[in-house]
């Protein structure tokens, strides 16, 4: 398999924690998009929304990180990252989605360059944007989190799952963005917890080729 990402990028970075924590191997092919090589005729052939990551696998290209790790989980079913309890599984889901659906997408690249180049926002203005949303997110997260007494040490019981791989991601961006995490003491417990993971430490994007 071949991994089109960048190594900032949250959605390349869940994607790499995902396939980490299946053990399967890829072909790192960095797509830098601080040059805009994604908006390229090259890269626009296999994704023509133009975004990070696309994953090919011998004659299928797979796009949009959500359903590249469902498929992943499907095709790929052991370790499991959704537990086998169909209610618990929508729980998983749940948490996942409140990053995937409700943070990340607002806090992006390409949105936070339209603030800046459009509508003619400063970088303090554009660091206020990305703490309310990831805040408001976060908030949430940490709530659901401390409500369920038989969590365990990650998102969802003892193991990582789907809502590990999505949080973690966004942990790396919010500090990257200067939001204070000292609200958010499970969290910030579970982004520890999860640092202990090869998975995890190999996907991180400072240690990626790209990182320059």
């Amino acid at each position: 398999m071949q991994l089109y990402n960048f190594f900032r990028s949250g959605t390349s970075h869940r994607l790499r924690i995902a396939l980490n924590l299946k053990g399967l191997d890829y072909d790192y092919v960095a797509v830098d998009l601080r040059t805009d090589e994604h908006l390229g005729a090259q890269f626009t052939a296999l994704n023509p929304q133009g975004l990070v990551p696309a994953l090919v696998d011998g004659e299928l290209t797979l796009i949009q990180s959500p359903a590249i790790i469902e498929w992943l989980e499907e095709r790929y079913p052991t370790p499991a990252l959704l537990p086998s309890d169909v209610d618990e599984r929508a729980r998983v889901r749940a948490l996942a989605a409140i990053v995937g659906c409700d943070i990340h997408p607002i806090n992006n690249r390409r949105i936070l360059e339209y603030l800046r180049k459009t509508l003619g926002c400063d970088e303090a203005a554009v660091l206020r944007w990305c703490a309310t949303w990831i805040s408001a997110g976060f908030d949430a997260l940490e709530a659901l989190l401390a409500a369920d007494k038989s969590r365990g040490q990650f998102c969802f019981g003892n193991a990582p799952t789907l809502a590990d791989v999505y949080l973690v991601p966004q942990v790396e961006s919010a500090r990257r963005f200067n939001v204070d995490l000292g609200p958010y003491p499970n969290i910030v417990a579970i982004d520890r917890r999860c640092g202990e993971f090869d998975a995890f430490r190999r996907a991180a994007p400072a240690v990626q080729p790209d990182a320059k």
